[in-house]
């Protein structure tokens, strides 16, 4: 099965931010794992996928890197979102945090 590095992305950023909130000490890093997949489906649902070296050629045709500086969100109305642009206050606080 083939997708693309977008579709990686979005799952893995969907993984991220469903996963339990830590304490106040930081953002965590993501946990993504070589050789791994991530998908998000039509239905909104998450996998994870062993990938293997044979294929890798197919799998990058299409496929685009994500910019830095992007933030993945879940909406109010549960739909996974992308946004590029500033997200960190000057003192490095989250701009959309629970104090603002």
């Amino acid at each position: 099965m083939a997708f693309s590095t977008k579709t990686f992305a979005i799952a893995a950023a969907f993984a991220a931010f469903a996963a339990p909130a830590l304490a106040q000490t930081g953002p965590a890093p993501w946990e993504l794992k070589p050789d791994t997949g991530y998908a998000y489906d039509k239905e909104g649902k998450t996998f994870s996928y062993k990938m293997g070296t044979s294929n890798a050629g197919e799998l990058l045709k299409g496929a685009k890197k994500v910019p830095k500086g992007t933030l993945f969100f879940i909406g109010h109305n549960g739909q996974l979102y992308m946004r590029s642009g500033p997200y960190l206050e000057g003192d490095g606080k989250f701009k959309f945090g629970p104090d603002q």
